[in-house]
């Protein structure tokens, strides 16, 4: 069993953030709430990297279209005149190739960041998925309005600054994907660890 300030997690800037110019101030939320940042690079994805980054799976690709489905219900847009049918196995791939496209359109920062319940304060700082609902003080309400909707009405991929694991198991995985076997530093933070 690891030491509760051992716990890791992954993030990454996406490129909305880095053409933003918010990565030093990424950083500096993270580092505030007293967590380290362990591995840090800027960085070019291939097409076949963040192909492997999302799952390929169908239930998650369908749930895709599902979740796409629900934002035009909700604000009464004609799904069938966007994308040709309203089967959500159908839509999901769509969206999936549209984030694809967003995530190489410029370079991304990953990192790993270790702390007491990495995963958890990361995403509560980075706040939720969707911009338009997180609130002021998180990294996506302040600097992101972005929402679904409007995504899908321009044919992209929600911008939302930042991606951060959602579970430990995950966190695990996607740092053995985007970092392999490189190292992770440790040191000690003034006041910190001390």
């Amino acid at each position: 069993m690891k030491h509760p300030k051992e716990e890791k997690t992954y993030v990454m800037i996406k490129p909305d953030g880095v053409r933003k110019g918010l990565t030093g101030e990424i950083i500096r939320r993270f580092e505030q709430r007293d967590l380290k940042i362990v591995a840090l690079e800027m960085f070019q994805p291939s097409h076949d990297q963040l192909d492997t980054h999302y799952p390929k799976n169908e239930e998650w690709i369908t749930r895709l279209g599902h979740k796409t489905l629900s934002t035009y219900e909700k604000y009464g847009y004609d799904a069938l005149a966007d994308f040709g049918t309203i089967d959500p196995a159908q839509i999901g791939p769509e969206i999936r190739k549209w984030l694809v496209d967003y995530m190489k359109s410029a370079p991304l920062v990953k990192m790993v960041v270790q702390g007491v319940h990495a995963v958890d304060v990361v995403r509560k700082i980075a706040g939720p998925t969707m911009p338009y609902l997180a609130e002021v003080g998180t990294i996506r309400g302040d600097f992101s309005i972005d929402s679904p909707a409007l995504a899908n009405k321009e044919k992209r991929a929600v911008m939302n600054i930042v991606h951060c694991s959602e579970t430990p198991e995950e966190a695990e995985h996607e740092i053995k994907h985007w970092f392999g076997d490189d190292t992770t530093y440790d040191y000690k933070r003034f006041g910190v660890d001390e």
